[in-house]
């Protein structure tokens, strides 16, 4: 399995342990209105991060076919990623502006993706280091 493969599959398993130990902390630590914050920006963000990945990985599937009518197979990737941003904008909107949840624990939560990103890098910074040492 090579450097990005394996990566991919530690960012995909991580994103949902840093998503469920974090919530439970959060909502075994803070008040509610924080936790349920960090819990839906975590959701949210982990949702749309796999959904791009099932995206992207149908697409590229057989990226030699054309969809009909001429548009590319790339256009339609296109086309979800910015259904699935409009509707994450629309998500977190209501969410902040019911006041159903903390704004800074929903920052905190849509940072279960960034915080996987950085694990999975200094993995294999990690694992390059050791194995130019050895």
């Amino acid at each position: 399995m090579n450097i990005q493969q394996r990566m991919i599959l530690f960012i995909s398993k991580s994103n949902w342990y840093i998503f469920c130990v974090v919530s439970l902390l959060a909502f075994i630590n803070t008040p509610r209105h924080f936790a349920l914050g960090i819990f839906c920006g975590g959701l949210i963000v982990t949702l749309n991060f796999q959904a791009l990945q099932h995206t992207i990985r149908r697409a590229f599937k057989n990226s030699s076919q054309v969809v009909a009518a001429g548009r590319s197979i790339i256009h339609g990737v296109i086309i979800k990623y910015y259904l699935r941003f409009i509707l994450s904008g629309v998500m977190l909107f209501l969410l902040i502006s019911k006041n159903i949840v903390d704004p800074l624990g929903l920052i905190a939560g849509l940072s279960v993706v960034v915080a996987s990103f950085f694990a999975a890098t200094a993995l294999e910074l990690t694992r390059l280091i050791i194995k130019e040492a050895v």
